[in-house]
């Protein structure tokens, strides 16, 4: 990414399939490229922003109006803006809001985040779901200008999603411990794949110590701590790239610690169970997706960042393809929209998962009692 701090506001956004918007810059002035995926919410652009899932994605809101809330220091789900670009319709002229510090044009300039805004996001969040999330590029201030072609060159030579092991990138360098809140219950290991500041914190909530490990820990590593069960988070990249975590949740699995896994925790669950993961054709994002528990019947309406799934069949558990070690396993939960798996539940182990985002910052709290899910397996554990 290259940045400048040239006055002049003309802004393009390029597909890799050669489409062209013209707008004007919004943020930082500069080039950037990335994954373009579009956000459903009408709300929650700051978590948004902040949620390291959302590494190396241009991240398009089909809300018109972005903004309006200015930017606080309080609602950051991580210590930075991770979002590779940001695209908006109309951006608010002013913030409005008593716990807003500063405009997110400027949060966005001051992070070094080119955006572009004035577009018809309407008509792009159609293509891409006709064509799929493909690469894209923005080109800000002077760089607008340069030619068609070169401008297109620089949107194909940008790496692909598929592929990419990206989790290592926005996770934490070094461990460090959330302590619980009030009497502490029990011992959690999280690893960090690119866990958001909520899920830590709504889990200290009902008396957990979190001890927050880098996405490279090993199995060792996690028995130091001696936890009553172990948590993968939500992060980005490509399931089929980590080696490195499915054969640390193996370690666990076989152990017969508690495991929980949120998004990307649960492809990898679903990859440690010996279902394979793909690649959907422009993913769930959003706080405004319709899940069912089938376990329950109970239909919730859920916050999702994801542009991978598990694939595992619905209906009656099946034996875990990795072998009888792992038992039986069925989808618990499934996306009302596509019937994309949401879910799985291990029968003979103390392990489930969920694809979506249950800490839900932002988000509706429908599925919050996941949280509660897991402390009773850890009480059941004990």
């Amino acid at each position: 990414m290259s940045i400048t701090t040239s006055p002049v506001d003309t802004a393009v956004l390029v597909l890799e399939d050669g489409r062209r918007f013209t707008g004007r810059a919004f943020g930082a002035r500069g080039t950037t490229v990335g994954e373009a995926v579009f956000n459903t919410g009408m709300t929650g652009y700051q978590e948004t922003l902040t949620d390291p899932s959302y590494h190396r994605q241009v991240v398009v809101m089909t809300a018109p109006h972005v903004g309006n809330t200015g930017w606080n220091d309080e609602d950051d789900e991580s210590g930075r803006i991770w979002v590779s670009g940001f695209v908006v319709r109309d951006p608010a002229l002013r913030p409005s809001n008593w716990r807003s510090s500063r405009s997110l044009d400027d949060e966005l300039a001051a992070q070094g985040v080119v955006g572009i805004s004035g577009i018809d996001t309407r008509a792009l969040t159609r293509h891409l779901r006709e064509r799929g999330a493909m690469r894209v590029g923005i080109f800000s201030g002077p760089e607008a200008s340069n030619g068609e072609r070169e401008q297109l060159a620089t949107v194909t030579g940008a790496p692909l999603m598929t592929g990419a092991a990206l989790a290592p990138e926005v996770s934490t360098s070094e461990p460090y411990v959330v302590a619980p809140v009030g009497e502490k219950r029990f011992t959690v290991a999280a690893l960090d794949l690119g866990i958001k500041a909520m899920t830590p914190a709504l889990m200290a909530q009902r008396g957990i110590e979190v001890h927050v490990l880098p996405a490279t820990a090993t199995f060792e590593d996690i028995q130091a701590i001696e936890p009553d069960g172990v948590f993968f988070s939500n992060g980005p990249g490509d399931p089929a790239t980590a080696e490195h975590e499915v054969g640390v949740l193996r370690q666990v699995l076989d152990a017969r610690i508690p495991f929980f896994g949120i998004c990307f925790g649960n492809q990898l669950l679903g990859r440690a169970l010996g279902f394979g993961t793909y690649k959907l054709r422009y993913g769930h994002r959003g706080i405004n997706q319709p899940v069912m528990d089938v376990t329950t019947g109970k239909v919730e309406v859920t916050a999702h960042n994801h542009g991978f799934a598990v694939e595992a069949p619905l209906g009656e558990p099946v034996p875990a393809p990795a072998g009888p070690a792992y038992g039986k396993v069925r989808v618990s939960h499934v996306c009302l929209n596509d019937d994309v798996v949401e879910g799985l539940e291990c029968l003979d182990l103390p392990a489930f998962s969920v694809q979506y985002h249950p800490e839900a910052a932002a988000g509706p709290h429908d599925a919050a009692y996941l949280f509660d899910r897991f402390v009773s397996l850890l009480e059941g554990s004990r």
